[in-house]
């Protein structure tokens, strides 16, 4: 009998057999304060080790481009699978993106250079400690003020202001919402609509300065797989069309550059049934003692009502501990899922009970949820599918 695998688990599966987001040497909060470091931006440190400098750096994130989903539609993305070889400076080895695994959270890494539980984004939707209410973090509904709900600078902002060219170039749409504004701001921002456009736009903002920092942004892909899953047509019809934009954009890199082709996570596609969606709104054994109910299907925080904390986490172990790492607040803090260190503001926004899918499985819920309820392609947990993304480098 073979032994058991980081990816494997025991039933019911112990929270040590989770396999950890690389916080600290290769997650994406490390990313841009490792290329920052190599422009020698006061505060900043190298802690990605396989990255080399460069005066001009643009970063192409992609969302929802997994490195598995990339891995196996070789024949559909050529130029960038000629660059698996380069991924992670030349190991070729991925990132990976953080726990959960979903684009709010991913996004304010990015941008902070700092890991959830210092962000202040730990969730698609969270609940705000001041109202009670559950926060949407990509949509910022409802409305709360950005800056008290994640203070730390951008690493944007920091590069400017040590005199490095900053820019992104991305959709027009997202030029005054609030996750731009706490995780993405710093330097000028340009509004395209056109994926051709915008990867123009950055090799002209490449070229504009001495040292360069450039962000720029595709939403496409990860749409098409929440619709119609990473086994579509249309997810592949996007992602021929994606690797000819990091192709187009690779082939116009200013002198001393370095592009890296990035995500924000990657996407498991997930059956429509019983046993592969499990319904919150009508399990009554779940919903037993639970306050709210956030994050996402694959990515759960379970609020439970004062007193029943206890409770909510035998139950949702006992009926969900086989197919998802059910932990208490206190020991997934303590497990590192949301990094080293959690600011104490964070805390309480983290469910009372966190559940991390392992298996190709949703909690989903009708009722309160029926639009992400019924999304074909999903992501937010720790398996290699959702976790695991490229970091694709061409140099110039």
């Amino acid at each position: 009998m073979s032994q058991l695998s980081a990816w494997d688990h025991p039933e019911p599966l112990a929270l040590d057999t989770a396999p950890l987001p690389e916080y600290g040497t290769g997650s994406l909060a490390d990313l841009l304060p490792t290329l920052a470091a190599g422009m020698g931006v006061p505060g900043m440190t190298a802690t990605i080790p396989e990255l080399t400098a460069a005066d001009r750096v643009c970063v192409l994130l992609i969302d929802g481009l997994g490195w598995e989903q990339l891995l196996a539609h070789r024949d559909e993305a050529p130029f960038l699978t000629s660059l698996l070889g380069t991924s992670r400076g030349g190991t070729g080895r991925p990132l990976t993106a953080g726990y959960p695994a979903t684009t709010a959270v991913s996004l304010a890494s990015v941008g902070t250079g700092l890991p959830p539980g210092v962000h202040g984004l730990p969730g698609y939707t969270v609940r705000n400690p001041a109202t009670g209410e559950l926060m949407n973090q990509l949509r910022w509904q409802p409305y709360t003020d950005p800056h008290a709900w994640q203070p730390y600078p951008t690493v944007f902002q920091l590069a400017q202001a040590a005199g490095v060219h900053a820019a992104q170039v991305t959709s027009p749409i997202f030029e005054h919402t609030p996750l731009t504004r706490i995780a993405l701001s710093g330097g000028s921002f340009h509004g395209r609509l056109s994926g051709e456009e915008r990867m123009d736009l950055a090799a002209e903002q490449l070229a504009a300065g001495d040292r360069s920092l450039v962000y720029t942004y595709y939403s496409e892909l990860d749409g098409a797989g929440h619709r119609y899953g990473v086994a579509s047509d249309t997810w592949r019809g996007q992602l021929m069309y994606v690797d000819r934009l990091a192709q187009r954009l690779a082939e116009q890199l200013p002198p001393r550059s370095a592009l890296y082709v990035t995500a924000d996570h990657g996407m498991v596609d997930v059956p429509f049934d019983d046993e592969h969606r499990i319904d919150f709104d009508t399990d009554w054994e779940l919903r037993a003692g639970v306050a709210l109910l956030g994050g996402e299907g694959r990515a759960r925080h379970v609020y439970a009502v004062p007193g029943a904390e206890g409770d909510v986490l035998t139950v949702w172990r006992e009926v969900l501990g086989e197919q998802f790492w059910v932990a208490s607040r206190d020991e997934a803090i303590a497990a590192g899922w949301f990094g080293p260190h959690i600011d104490e503001r964070v805390r309480p926004r983290l469910g009372d009970v966190v559940a991390a899918a392992h298996d190709d499985v949703l909690i989903i819920a009708s009722e309160r949820e029926p639009k992400e309820s019924a999304l074909v392609g999903n992501h937010g947990s720790m398996t290699p599918a959702e976790q695991l993304i490229p970091l694709l480098e061409v140099r110039s």
